[in-house]
């Protein structure tokens, strides 16, 4: 089964940190290059387009300039057909301003045009704007409307008053919308890219300009740009146009027609560049992603290691060497190093308690000297050294009648007073046991029978010289046995030497019997 371990957690989490790092990232720098991007282009289109309104207001303004100015030269001529001849196809000729221009009398007719194939000289002019300039006597530039010929026209007209004051009428300049013109070709000078275009729209919602040509004179249905064209508002806005196309749009107003001049540019056209960017920079930090993801790599083995190294550790304290496999893990750093010392620590208490318990184990609690587990224990390690040895069973001479008399507290002192006669009469190398109830075995290792004797002689005229209280005076009883003198292995030397105490019981206690 796959095992979670704290390398590999670090990896997901660092690897997890860093994808989700670079994401975001990479998200937070798209949106805000999208939205400089969205932002930009509204400024550009905004600013196109007024800078379009701004000439398109110098224009009408310098027209009506031409126009006054003409109208001052025929003033005071306006008797003379030909000088209002002159004046009319001059102006058309000589400024480029207008697909044609016409001079009113006063009353209404028509006394000249340029060019004269219009062939309207000597009419009566009765349409709305001509009756309009003839009224108000003041320049006038005109909604755009439908002429007799089917020309979307703009008519732009300025009053003739001569030096007495005399209104004669006006001359007028027409700029034919659908066909080619001073007014076309200033704002046919944009650059189409990607789809992206401008328009011109009065306060009728009918486009006076646009790049297909088909569309000059429609009028447009439900548009905000539009709606805030109508109230006479400059601006920048997204919006989805007639044909269902999401814009970026800026639109500026031009103050002498009320006309409203829109450059606007596909929304998905402006993000497209911002896309295949976003996926130069996914690739080009593909190489950095992946070093970064060795090193993560790398260093999460690295921090995991030492770790790794102390808990294959814990699960083998029990194990020889187990701490100087600890002592040589390289804790570079502080938790690591932590652990490892409490680690050493911890196996130094769990080798203390499992000393202290062996120990426990293998004493005779009453008297602190070995029980039968621990003379087990020494006998299969001289066996395995095939060591020799000499043993000494001894037994206190009517304990029974100690305990019955004195009681159990009498009795325990006495046992233990005689464990420590008998340690103090043994060597250092020498191993005292506690069999059960009085009786005791002393073990002399690389001792024979004769020199084990005199040992047991010291010890019995010792015990007998001790005086405990209450009981007073003891003596014991010992038998002596060796290996390999007196048998072939341990158990055979040991029931020996218990043979012999029970001799020496049998032929009157306080005795040592040596086997023969």
């Amino acid at each position: 089964m796959f095992r979670i371990d704290l390398r590999r957690m670090i990896l997901f989490m660092a690897i997890m940190s860093v994808l989700v790092m670079m994401l975001g990232s990479f998200y937070a720098s798209y949106l805000v290059q999208r939205q400089l991007l969205i932002d930009n282009t509204l400024d550009a289109n905004y600013a196109y387009a007024a800078k379009l309104a701004e000439s398109t207001q110098n224009f009408i303004a310098s027209a009506q300039q031409q126009l006054a100015y003409s109208a001052s030269i025929i003033a005071d001529e306006f008797d003379h057909e030909d000088i209002l001849l002159r004046e009319a196809e001059g102006l058309r000729l000589r400024t480029n301003s207008f697909n044609s221009v016409v001079i009113i009398d006063a009353d209404g007719w028509v006394r000249a045009t340029s060019p004269e194939t219009l062939s309207l000289t000597g009419q009566k002019v009765t349409s709305a704007n001509s009756v309009q300039a003839l009224r108000e006597r003041r320049p006038i530039v005109s909604q755009p409307f439908m002429s007799l010929a089917g020309n979307l026209i703009v008519f732009i007209s300025a009053p003739i008053v001569d030096s007495a004051d005399i209104y004669h009428g006006y001359i007028g300049g027409s700029i034919y919308l659908k066909d080619t013109s001073i007014l076309s070709s200033l704002l046919g000078e944009h650059y189409y890219e990607d789809e992206s275009y401008l328009y011109v729209v009065d306060q009728s919602r009918r486009l006076l300009y646009h790049p297909d040509p088909g569309r000059v004179g429609e009028v447009v249905g439900a548009n905000v740009v539009i709606d805030a064209i109508i109230r006479g508002e400059s601006g920048r806005q997204r919006v989805v146009n007639s044909r269902g196309v999401d814009m970026l749009a800026g639109f500026a107003r031009v103050p002498a027609t009320g006309w409203g001049i829109v450059a606007q540019r596909p929304f998905d056209a402006t993000l497209e560049g911002l896309n295949d960017l976003t996926w130069k920079v996914v690739r080009n930090t593909l190489p950095l992603g992946f070093v970064t993801l060795i090193f993560i790599w790398w260093f999460a083995r690295l921090i995991s290691h030492p770790l790794w190294q102390l808990a294959d550790g814990a699960q083998h304290m029990d194990r020889d060497g187990t701490a100087d496999k600890l002592r040589n893990v390289r804790s570079w750093y502080h938790e690591a190093l932590q652990i490892k010392r409490a680690m050493l620590v911890g196996i130094g208490l769990v080798n203390t308690k499992i000393g202290r318990l062996n120990r426990d184990v293998q004493t005779d609690p009453l008297t602190g000297v070995l029980n039968r587990r621990g003379l087990d224990a020494v006998l299969d390690e001289w066996r395995a050294e095939a060591r020799p040895f000499a043993a000494i069973a001894l037994d206190i001479d009517h304990f029974k009648r100690v305990n019955d008399t004195f009681g159990h507290d009498a009795g325990d002192s006495v046992l233990r007073n005689l464990s420590l006669t008998i340690q103090s009469c043994a060597r250092e190398a020498d191993i005292v046991c506690r069999l059960g109830g009085e009786e005791f075995l002393l073990l002399l290792p690389s001792t024979s029978a004769a020199s084990a004797a005199a040992v047991a002689e010291r010890l019995r005229r010792a015990a007998a010289q001790d005086v405990v209280d209450p009981v007073g005076r003891i003596t014991i009883s010992l038998g002596v046995a060796a290996l390999p003198e007196h048998g072939a292995d341990a158990g055979m030397v040991l029931r020996m030497a218990d043979e012999m105490l029970y001799e020496a019981k049998n032929g009157g206690r306080n005795r040592v019997v040596v086997a023969g």
